[in-house]
């Protein structure tokens, strides 16, 4: 279908800067893509280090995933479903992880978790050491990930209203009823939404978990750390694996399009 703004509303001037921005986004991922050894991209990509650092990334991202679902929720259900002085001030530090530095989380969890840091020595004489592990890869993602749970699920929520719940509480449901029986279901395609967003980022984090985890092969060197790392050493294979993660971005916002389009 050919692309007409007659009675859109939207001025023909705008389509010049919007093709614009989209060329400027769309020419990188070209030029990625022309550069990948074609040939040997599996072998690339097919490395023992490279491999460990592919699963390690889904593993780690799946459990940060799990915690943005545990943590999250509620948090959505708070914003979006009460009210309560500081609110604003609560939504505002749930959304800091969006604009923060990554390298600046990764201090602040290190301070937070690290042997000297605030919670550091007391998990330290109970055995635990978090800071340098695949437990610090987690949390970093989680950190990270947590607002695109939070800002998908209370958006879904507001969306949804409050009219079905109202009448399941005055049919007399449980708070709790209401919530696993009406609120759930109703708000399920955000959630999918947030929680494909939220893998996604997990995957893609590198600042926060260098910083607070480190680089060690097997244990938390996941593929953005890999892919820097390559840079150096092998250029066509950093090349290789940029490629791949561009690949699950896309199948990823292909998930949240398709959930969204299903519910509409």
């Amino acid at each position: 279908m050919a692309l007409t703004s007659q009675h859109s509303g939207v001025p023909r001037w705008v389509l010049v800067p919007a093709a614009a921005g989209a060329l400027f986004i769309v020419l990188p991922l070209v030029a990625l893509a022309t550069r990948v050894e074609w040939g040997s991209f599996f072998s690339l990509i097919g490395s023992d280090s490279s491999q460990a650092a592919l699963w390690l990334s889904l593993r780690t991202s799946a459990a940060s995933t799990v915690l943005c679902l545990l943590l999250g929720v509620p948090m959505a259900l708070v914003l979006a479903r009460t009210t309560f002085r500081g609110q604003a001030v609560l939504r505002s530090i749930v959304l800091l992880p969006l604009v923060l530095p990554p390298v600046v989380g990764g201090i602040a969890l290190l301070y937070t978790f690290g042997r000297k840091g605030l919670l550091g020595e007391t998990l330290d004489v109970l055995g635990w050491q978090i800071a340098f592990s695949t437990t610090a890869v987690v949390i970093a993602q989680t950190f990270v990930s947590l607002p695109f749970m939070v800002v998908s699920l209370e958006g879904t929520l507001r969306t949804a209203g409050q009219q079905y719940e109202v009448v399941a509480a005055t049919l007399g449901a449980r708070p709790t009823t209401v919530l696993r029986r009406v609120t759930l279901p109703l708000v399920l395609p955000g959630l999918a939404a947030g929680a494909v967003l939220s893998f996604a980022r997990a995957l893609g984090e590198f600042g926060a978990t260098i910083t607070f985890a480190g680089s060690l092969e097997g244990v938390t060197r996941t593929l953005p750390l890999e892919i820097y790392l390559q840079r150096e050493s092998d250029p066509d294979a950093a090349v290789a694996l940029s490629l791949l993660l561009v690949v699950v971005a896309v199948l990823v916002i292909g998930l949240v399009r398709g959930g969204r389009g299903a519910a509409t």
